[in-house]
């Protein structure tokens, strides 16, 4: 009875490390590279041309000779500089909140037992499925009694925690925690906050940088509640770029040149956390 669970598995990694070798794989990932990377290249290679170099036909594909200078047309149209420094604050804080609260709200869903710990997990999942712009009003009538309006206080504390975070985590840890090593720490005199920098944060650190990564881009490319709670002169990234994209005649070259400036976080993001990002998918590819 146990050789056909056996010999399924057998087979199954067999067909997987065919299809692994097989040559349309590899012309399929290459076809998904290509087609999720073109869109940043042509914004890089716009940002090096004129307006005038996009009439021509075939349009250019190789990069031009403009980008400083259009880069500079960016900073000086708009408060660009003040703008990247905002987001990176406000995005910076909110990834370092709700990574932290998430995984301390995940650790405690996934392995601390108390009274109506299954019915907190079920409302905060529950609050995921309600439409972001039903609480514009209310909260811009209360960011108007804090006072908080055109500061960035009221873009980052709306956004410290976040239901998915929670779930996320409760999931992961929920896998990738053993009970037993909670046990074993408790035994050895470990107190919950002792057990949770000890043992849950190395455990956690691959979703942790899933969903730092994953934060810090829904932070950055924010427009629409920072549209509504900031002033023009002192606004965020994304509404900059909205500031550059309008106009009765629209300079495509200014508004790329600005989305491939705003870009370059996101990569450095990547690249720093990258490692840990593939680990944490991997590791959790390998636990399914």
């Amino acid at each position: 009875m146990r050789r056909k669970p056996l010999d399924a598995r057998r087979n199954r990694g067999t067909r997987m490390r065919s299809l692994r070798k097989h040559p349309l794989t590899y012309l399929t990932l290459l076809a998904v590279a290509f087609f999720s990377a073109f869109p940043v290249y042509w914004s890089v290679i716009v940002a090096s041309h004129d307006n005038a170099a996009l009439a021509e036909m075939p349009p250019p594909l190789l990069p031009g000779g403009n980008f400083l200078a259009n880069v500079s047309r960016v900073f000086d149209t708009t408060p660009f500089a003040l703008a990247l420094l905002n987001s990176f604050v406000v995005a910076g804080t909110i990834t370092v909140s709700v990574t932290f609260f998430s995984t301390l709200a995940g650790f405690a869903f996934a392995k601390l037992r108390f009274r109506g710990r299954n019915a907190l997990l079920l409302l905060t999942v529950v609050t995921m499925m309600v439409p972001t712009q039903l609480g514009i009003i209310p909260l811009y009538m209360l960011m108007i009694k804090l006072e908080w309006t055109g500061k960035l206080y009221a873009v980052i504390v709306p956004a410290l925690v976040n239901a998915f975070g929670v779930f996320f985590m409760t999931q992961y840890l929920s896998r990738a925690l053993p009970t037993e090593l909670l046990e074993a720490g408790r035994i050895d005199g470990c107190g919950t906050w002792r057990l949770f920098r000890h043992v849950v944060v190395p455990a956690a650190r691959p979703a942790a940088a899933v969903l730092g990564m994953l934060t810090f881009m829904t932070a950055w490319n924010d427009y629409f509640w920072p549209l509504v709670v900031l002033t023009p002169d002192d606004p965020t990234v994304q509404v900059a770029l909205s500031q550059l994209a309008s106009g009765y005649v629209r300079d495509f070259t200014l508004g790329l040149t600005g989305t491939a400036v705003a870009t370059l976080p996101l990569v450095l993001i990547f690249v720093l956390l990258g490692k840990q990002i593939i680990g944490g998918i991997m590791q959790g590819a390998v636990k399914g």
